[in-house]
């Protein structure tokens, strides 16, 4: 399902999918009706699970970003993954192999916040936080 015409297009819309299909058209020399109909084709078959808008995290408030990560007590691990899905702060969260049980990347307004929030994790085990500096690699696009 996913040749070379249709990584290109794909690639298209992981950078911006909010362009036209005539101006992907252009990118990858077929007709617009014919991008049209691949990126359907993809949707229906599940390759394309949807489309998103890219916030700024600084515009909204939120000054510090972090990287936590879980090593669940006992008992704690399906209360967490139950309760994480509600907070606001979360902005990715993954079940992990290893000594840790849970990484997640949240977004946070000050210190005080990253205080509060550690508070709320740390009753369902032993967190460690980094800070993240800057963004190295964002939405890298996937491709076959």
């Amino acid at each position: 399902m996913v040749d070379a015409l249709n990584n290109r297009i794909l690639k298209c819309l992981q950078e911006n999918a909010r362009q036209s299909n005539t101006a992907i058209a252009a990118q990858v020399g077929i007709s617009s009706p014919a991008v049209g109909e691949r990126i359907r084709k993809m949707e229906d078959a599940g390759i394309i699970l949807g489309y998103k808008a890219e916030v700024s995290e600084e515009a909204l408030g939120y000054q510090l970003k972090a990287i936590i990560t879980i090593r669940a007590f006992m008992g704690k691990l399906k209360p967490f993954l139950e309760n994480v899905k509600g907070w606001e702060e979360v902005v990715n969260c993954y079940r992990i192999t290893g000594n840790e049980n849970i990484v997640m990347e949240v977004v946070l307004r000050n210190q005080k916040h990253l205080e509060q929030f550690i508070d709320r994790v740390i009753s369902y085990g032993e967190s460690k936080t980094q800070i993240v500096l800057s963004h190295v690699v964002a939405q890298n696009p996937i491709l076959k």
